[in-house]
C-alpha cells in the first residue's frame, strides 16, 4: 500500500474510532440508552430528555474541545519545531487559570449573565490577554522570533503560576474547592448555550488553524527555506498563535485545564502517520475529539453518581500509553 493509501487508511480508522466514542458516550450513564434504541429512534420521555438536554450537549463539548488542544498542540510542535510544545508552553493556559484565580478569589461571585458565564468569559480574557503579551515581547527583535516566543512563554507561565499559587494560598475553602474542580477540567458544565457559544469561537479556529498545515510543513524546513518557497514566517506565526490562543482560551474557558491531549495526540498520529501536518492536523483533531469523550465517559461512569474530573482520566491514560510508545520507539530503533 503506497503513502496516500496508508493515510486515508488511518484517517478512516479514526474516524469509525470517534463514531465509537460518540455512541458510547451518549448511550452509557446513570440512564441506559441501548445503540439500539438510539439507532432506531424509539425512545421513551426520560431517554430522550436525557439525550437531548445532558449527553449530546456534553458529546458535542467533548469533541469540540478534544479537537481543538489535540490540532493546537500539533500545530504549535510544528511552529516551534519542538515535540515536547503544546499550548501550555507559552504560557495560554496558565494565563487562563490566572484570570480564573482572580475571578474566584478576589471578585467572588456575580449576579446576572457575568455570574453565569464569568470564569469562561475571565479564561477567554487570561488566554488572549497573555497572547498579546506573549506576541508584544517575540517582536522584540524587529521580527517574530519563536526564540524570544519561547523565553517570554516561560516567563509568563513562571509569573502566572506564582500568582495562581499566591491566590489559592489565601483563598478560603469554597474558593479553593471551586478552583482545584476548575484547574482539573470537567465537561459536567455543558449545556446548549456553552456549546453553541465555545463553537462558534473554536471551530472556525482550529479550522484555519488546519488550513495552514502546508506552510507548516514549509517551515519545518527552517524559516529561511520557507521564506524561498514564498512564507511569510512573521505573518504566519502571528497568524497560528492568535488562532491557537483563540481556540484553546475560548476551550479551557468552559472545560477548565484539561492537559496531555494536545501533548500525547499528535504525538500519537506522526508514529503512526507521519509528520505531515496536512494529515496530522485533521488525524490529531479525530483523535483528540475521541480521545477526550472516552475520558469523560470513563469520568462520569467509573464512580457514579460522583464524577471524577475528566483531567485526570487524560493524565492518567495518556501518561503511561505515551511512555509505553516511546520506549517502544527507542527499543525499535536499537534493533
Amino acid at each position: 500500500m503506497n503513502k496516500n493509501g496508508k493515510q486515508i487508511r488511518w484517517l478512516c480508522i479514526l474516524a469509525v474510532l470517534l463514531v465509537i466514542a460518540v455512541l458510547v458516550a451518549v448511550s452509557v450513564g446513570a440512564v441506559s440508552i441501548p445503540v439500539s434504541a438510539l439507532l432506531s429512534g424509539q425512545l421513551d420521555d426520560l431517554q430522550h430528555a436525557v439525550l437531548f438536554s445532558i449527553r449530546i450537549p456534553r458529546m458535542l463539548l467533548g469533541v469540540i474541545v478534544g479537537s481543538a488542544l489535540a490540532v493546537s498542540g500539533g500545530a504549535m510542535q510544528g511552529l516551534f519545531r519542538n515535540p515536547l510544545a503544546d499550548p501550555g508552553l507559552i504560557g495560554i493556559t496558565s494565563g487562563a487559570s490566572l484570570a480564573v484565580a482572580v475571578m474566584i478569589v478576589l471578585i467572588g461571585p456575580t449576579a446576572g449573565f457575568p455570574g453565569i458565564y464569568g470564569l469562561s468569559m475571565a479564561a477567554f480574557s487570561g488566554a488572549i490577554f497573555t497572547c498579546f503579551v506573549i506576541m508584544r515581547f517575540a517582536r522584540a527583535s524587529q521580527s517574530v522570533s519563536v526564540l524570544y516566543m519561547l523565553l517570554a512563554g516561560i516567563a509568563v507561565n513562571a509569573i502566572a503560576g506564582s500568582a495562581t499559587g499566591f491566590l489559592t494560598y489565601i483563598s478560603d475553602d469554597q474558593q479553593l474547592r471551586t478552583l482545584t474542580f476548575w484547574t482539573m477540567g470537567s465537561l459536567a458544565n455543558a449545556l446548549w448555550p456553552t456549546v453553541i457559544v465555545s463553537a462558534t469561537c473554536v471551530v472556525p479556529a482550529t479550522i484555519l488553524i488546519i488550513r495552514n498545515a502546508r506552510s507548516l510543513n514549509m517551515l519545518m524546513l527552517g524559516e529561511e527555506d520557507a521564506g524561498y518557497l514564498g512564507v511569510d514566517c512573521d505573518k504566519l506565526k502571528n497568524r497560528l498563535v492568535i488562532m491557537i490562543a483563540l481556540a484553546v482560551g475560548a476551550g479551557v474557558a468552559v472545560s477548565g485545564f484539561i492537559g496531555f491531549v494536545g501533548l500525547v495526540v499528535p504525538h500519537l498520529i506522526r508514529l503512526f502517520i507521519g509528520p505531515d501536518h496536512r494529515i496530522l492536523l485533521p488525524a490529531s483533531a479525530l483523535l483528540g475529539a475521541a480521545m477526550l469523550l472516552a475520558a469523560d465517559t470513563v469520568s462520569r461512569t467509573v464512580v457514579a453518581p460522583a464524577e471524577i474530573p475528566v483531567g485526570i482520566i487524560t493524565s492518567l491514560i495518556g501518561g503511561p500509553f505515551f511512555l509505553w510508545l516511546l520506549i517502544r520507539q527507542y527499543a525499535g530503533r536499537a534493533s
